[in-house]
């Protein structure tokens, strides 16, 4: 068993306080309940829901209302466990599933504790996030990692979740045509796991042409500029939109085939949608909030080589640059930004990406 880390009373924490504001806090160091882990955080990836805190102090019904710490992709090492853990798990690496359900409701009893309407989830009004040195979890929502997987793969094995979940609704399966809407990080990865899950062709769609070149390197078959090539006849089984943007969905529901499937993972508001398009051809169109059970899964992709996310980091920050990785998110040159609590600044943020020192 590994020697006991010495803990401190308190650690610093980057704190959201107002809508553009982030600054440094003396924190206490959370302790562990007794079905808990302490883990020191060693690397937490930007989400597009961690600007959007940023940006505009909400995304719909969740509100910041308080000082609120953001981060919900991460991995760690655990160094404490509460009175019902294993102690032998002091020392392990894991990656954290950053959520809480209730465990007794009718949707968690169901298996679909994504719905849990008790949920408590990282970096969501109030709950606090992953952007500090210290956080704790369920136990069994820490997941152990093998040497082979990275902290930061760790960390993006949340986004790769949201992926399998895509996967998952969608129904992908062997000899699939697959169509995902959005070259960024999650539609990267969801076009990695349309392949692993058998698909034969994966189309990818962007606007940018920086990230449709990007993604023909991650077993994409196909990239489309969607303002110069049209979609007509391309009868996916499966359309995925990772945007958000109404021209993307609207074009892909039309690209699909009479019975498939279209499942939205992007933040639209509202779209149009055309009843009698979508039941004359009899479209099942789904949504994704979150996932269910796909750690254990995402862990096995990223160990295998079947899915790649290391090389989707183009940034790293230490705790005293949040405010730098949220609002240059949006950047062209930007894919995945990665956050490590345990250093205070990265002199090149870059570099670091590409394997330099902190």
């Amino acid at each position: 068993m590994s020697a006991t880390p010495t803990i401190p009373a308190e650690m610093t924490a980057s704190v959201l306080t107002g809508v553009g504001s982030i600054v440094l806090e003396q924190r206490a160091v959370p302790q562990p309940a007794p079905d808990e882990v302490l883990i020191r955080v060693a690397s937490v990836g930007v989400c597009g829901s961690d600007v959007h805190y940023y940006e505009h102090g909400r995304i719909g019904e969740y509100v910041v209302e308080e000082p609120l710490i953001l981060g919900h992709e991460l991995s760690g090492t655990v160094v404490a466990v509460g009175s019902d853990v294993d102690p032998g798990r002091v020392g392990e690496r894991v990656a954290v599933e950053p959520q809480r359900p209730c465990r007794v409701c009718d949707f968690c009893k169901a298996g679909d504790y994504n719905l849990c309407p008790s949920m408590e989830f990282y970096a969501t009004p109030p709950v606090d996030g992953a952007f500090c040195e210290y956080v704790v979890i369920q136990a069994d929502f820490a997941f152990a990692l093998p040497d082979s997987i990275s902290d930061h793969a760790g960390a993006l094995l949340e986004p790769l979740s949201v992926g399998i979940a895509a996967a998952q609704k969608g129904g992908i399966k062997v000899g699939d045509r697959v169509l995902v809407a959005g070259g960024g990080p999650i539609g990267i990865i969801t076009a990695q796991v349309a392949r692993a899950y058998g698909a034969a062709e994966v189309v990818l769609t962007d606007i940018n042409p920086a990230r449709r070149e990007l993604a023909s390197r991650y077993g994409v078959t196909r990239v489309v500029d969607p303002g110069q090539e049209s979609l007509e006849g391309l009868d996916a089984h499966v359309f995925v939109d990772a945007t958000g943007a109404v021209p993307a969905i609207s074009s892909g529901i039309r690209a699909t085939r009479p019975g498939g499937t279209v499942v939205l993972v992007g933040s639209a508001d509202e779209i149009p949608l055309s009843v009698p398009d979508v039941a004359m051809r009899e479209l099942n169109v789904t949504g994704i909030f979150r996932y269910t059970g796909t750690w254990p899964i995402a862990r096995e992709l990223v160990r295998s080589g079947q899915v790649e996310v290391d090389s989707l980091v183009t940034h790293v920050f230490g705790l005293e640059q949040v405010e730098e990785a949220l609002s240059g998110d949006g950047a062209q040159d930007s894919l995945k930004r990665i956050v490590l609590p345990g250093v205070r600044r990265v002199e090149d943020p870059v570099a670091t990406a590409r394997g330099g020192r902190p």
